[in-house]
């Protein structure tokens, strides 16, 4: 029997506000455990939460970015459950009235088509505390440092049907809620993760099968991973004549499969109801015309810009416009150097490489714009070939100065003068009288040879173009 992936997405941003969504505390990442939870995130008797208004604006902008529904009105709900890390025994969202409603999100699939994902909501929450396994000796540890940061979560349609198709989406929206600025994304601190709903039914039934939630998984390989063998999982059972469970399921990447966690709660097993501390939320028009006027160019509108302006491939544009760092760092080389396709081909290939082998962000690369930018210029002028340039960057990379510096110091001008050339030319051509009749009886790969010959003698200083066309009229 053949079968179809049906996958929906739970991704939960933390949002980059200074304090916490109900409570002054502060959201910095790091601290001692248990010294940033103020008497609002324990939930002490008699405290009252108050909103922060932040976590509105950025819960607007979203989405403003989604161009999705905007909740005009919106309420918090209490969400009630007992879990170590929840001290109050429940958590504040939304349910009914969440701030952003109906949108959806164009993602790019690896055969270079694209697909439209449904986002069904986001709505705003608070995070729970943390509990830790480790160092406690067969103990639990609970720090209550990220209870009560701001959250969104952005609900997708079950519109996805296969674990790349996800990954895509997930990326994508990664990638937006880091240009509009409303989170850092830092997967390995928690502030980007996501849930994973996934269920598998025959090829052409319409009904959707029996889903399992993967949870609190927050890294794009692990995403892939886990849907892929959760989808082999239940294939497995129902071809096996079982049947599968709804339940939450945990992710172990050290055995690479899922485990039961426990069974799937409905709605109504969380008792929902108005929060009676806090009133309704209602926003103006002038509030959100405000923030739409001053959203940052978004991911695909910079993408088709680069396109135009640079005369750049699809693909390529793509890849400059994942993120903000990245878009503004090959803008900033590609005005500078004047040559959109040489920038990006630098960005994309030379710079990408280092950034990928360090295991560094460009916003830490020891090459800046500016620096990358002058070396683009020095092949352009002729003062060095593209590859001394490789050379010269890489001494960049190691701190060793600018372009101009580092070929002055090195000695890696370029070799311009004909007359120069002229005589390596001549004494290749002399020493390899052989190679000389095999060019003559036209085995026009021998030009590889004379070309490598002369790049030898010159110390690779040689002009490449005028190289070859001189070796080309010699040998005529």
């Amino acid at each position: 029997m053949e079968w179809e992936t049906v996958i929906g997405l739970e991704i939960h941003t933390q949002l980059a506000t200074k304090s916490k969504i109900f409570s002054g505390a502060a959201t910095a990442y790091g601290a001692e455990p248990n010294t940033q939870a103020c008497a609002v995130d324990l939930g002490l008797p008699g405290v009252l939460p108050v909103l922060n208004k932040e976590a509105i604006t950025m819960g607007v902008k979203f989405g403003l970015a989604l161009d999705a529904e905007i909740g005009m009105t919106s309420a918090f709900d209490r969400k009630n459950y007992f879990y170590p890390d929840l001290p109050k025994g429940y958590q504040t969202t939304q349910m009914d009235y969440p701030i952003v409603g109906k949108g959806s999100l164009t993602i790019e699939l690896e055969d270079g088509s694209t697909k439209v994902v449904g986002v069904t909501r986001a709505h705003l929450e608070e995070d729970a505390g943390k509990s830790l396994h480790e160092d406690f000796q067969g103990m639990t540890g609970i720090d209550l440092n990220r209870a009560g940061t701001p959250l969104l979560e952005i609900v997708s349609e079950p519109d996805m049907s296969s674990a790349k198709e996800a990954v895509a989406y997930m990326r994508k929206m990664h990638s937006l809620v880091r240009y509009i600025g409303i989170s850092d994304g830092n997967m390995q601190e928690g502030s980007f993760r996501c849930d994973a709903n996934v269920s598998v039914r025959p090829k052409g039934q319409k009904e959707f099968g029996t889903r399992a939630e993967l949870k609190n998984i927050n890294s794009f390989r692990f995403v892939e991973r886990a849907i892929n063998i959760e989808v082999e999982r239940q294939i497995d059972l129902l071809e096996a004549g079982g049947s599968v469970v709804q339940e939450t399921r945990l992710y172990d990447a050290d055995k690479d499969e899922t485990r039961s966690m426990r069974s799937k709660e409905e709605a109504n097993d969380y008792r929902y109801f108005p929060c009676p501390d806090l009133l309704p939320v209602k926003i103006s028009q002038e509030f959100v015309d405000e923030l739409k006027a001053n959203l940052p160019e978004l991911p695909d509108v910079k993408k088709a810009r680069f396109v135009e302006t640079f005369a750049l491939k699809a693909e390529d544009a793509s890849t400059l416009t994942s993120s903000r760092e990245m878009a503004e760092y090959f803008e900033v080389v590609a005005e500078k150097c004047g040559d959109g396709k040489l920038a990006a081909n630098w960005v994309i290939g030379e710079l990408s490489g280092y950034l990928n082998k360090e295991d560094t962000d460009i916003a830490s690369s020891p090459v800046t714009a500016e620096m990358l930018a002058l070396l683009i210029t020095r092949i352009k002028d002729n003062t060095i070939s593209g590859k001394i340039a490789k050379q010269v960057f890489e001494a960049m990379w190691k701190g060793e100065g600018d372009a101009d510096a580092i070929i002055d110091s090195k000695g890696l001008k370029q070799i311009t003068d004909t007359g120069a050339i002229e005589a390596i030319v001549d004494e290749i051509i002399a020493a390899n009288p052989e190679q000389v009749e095999q060019f003559k009886a036209g085995k026009e790969k021998v030009l590889g040879f004379f070309v490598g010959q002369c790049m030898k003698a010159s110390k690779g200083k040689a002009n490449p173009g005028q190289l070859n066309q001189m070796i080309r009229d010699k040998l005529k």
